[in-house]
């Protein structure tokens, strides 16, 4: 279940530079690598609540694809991802003050907030949207390649975030259901094969312990706040221990001391310890794709 934190932080200050495209029939934010550069592979974003268009997740597609990869940041909630303003509603509810405020103001954010929140609780869960998550990875998985990616093995990853994270972690279980035969310009194998090569995941939402991570068969990244209160302590150490008891999955899991839940994408600018923990789980991301993609 989501939780007070996966609505409440900041908004980057810094313009998104990619475009917008429309692939495989969802509407995609595109992130390129510099000019010259031919990308290692795909990587397809899967955004928090606030979904495609929020800048955080546009100027954190186009971080990435400084790394040398294409980014692909499609709509999976069809237009119906939550509204920003909600970030400043929740903080306020959650900030500590007098018991005036508490008693007298809180109650009618609390009720601004469920205006937003229910109505994205009731079309967006995991459930009612995997089918699309699942069928653009399979278009992706069985078309020709982009243009700039000529390639007989292209490489195909996701970077899941707090609603994302539960999607991903859901291609990672590389449900054999799912596996598809690549494009025939895929030379390397005619079986069926999982739908990404590799997966991030930045404090994720909706895991179920020990469920989820165990099923869990390919390569994934795990970054995670010491001060998660979506995942807490003692699960952080149950999905860190299943992870690493897995002699046949690559595995990486970084617990980021002081960071709370959304530190990966919504920072407050001026916080610097807050920016410090994303760009740490940023390098995280990069660096983890650069290996799995090499």
């Amino acid at each position: 279940m989501s939780c007070p934190d996966c609505f409440r932080g900041g908004v980057s200050k810094s313009h998104a530079t990619g475009k917008e495209a429309t692939i495989h029939g969802v509407k995609t934010y595109v992130a390129e690598p510099e000019a010259g550069v031919t990308p290692k592979g795909i990587i397809v974003f899967i955004t928090d609540a606030f979904g495609w268009d929020f800048v955080n997740n546009r100027v954190l597609c186009d971080h990435y694809a400084k790394g040398g990869f294409l980014v692909y940041c499609p709509d999976f909630m069809n237009g119906r991802a939550m509204s920003p303003a909600v970030l400043p509603i929740f903080d306020t509810l959650l900030e500590k003050a007098s018991w005036l405020t508490t008693i007298f103001v809180k109650p009618f954010y609390f009720l601004m907030a469920l205006y937003y929140v229910a109505p994205w609780i009731l079309t967006c869960s995991p459930p009612k949207t995997e089918a699309g998550v699942i069928n653009y990875f399979k278009s992706l998985r069985t078309s020709p390649p982009p243009s700039s990616l000529q390639t007989k093995d292209l490489k195909i990853g996701a970077a899941g975030f707090c609603w994302g994270g539960k999607h991903t972690v859901e291609l990672a279980k590389d449900d054999p259901t799912h596996r598809v035969t690549r494009h025939s310009s895929q030379t390397l194998s005619s079986a069926p094969e999982p739908l990404i090569d590799a997966a991030f995941v930045a404090h994720p939402t909706y895991i179920k312990i020990p469920d989820d991570v165990d099923s869990i068969k390919v390569p994934i990244s795990w970054s995670v706040g010491e001060e998660d209160i979506q995942m807490k302590g003692p699960d952080i150490m149950k999905m860190k221990v299943i992870l690493e008891s897995k002699t046949d999955v690559e595995h990486d899991v970084q617990i980021i001391p002081g960071a709370k839940h959304g530190f990966a994408i919504r920072t407050h600018p001026e916080d610097k310890q807050e920016m410090a923990a994303a760009e740490r789980a940023e390098q995280q991301a990069v660096s983890w794709f650069l290996r799995c993609f090499s």
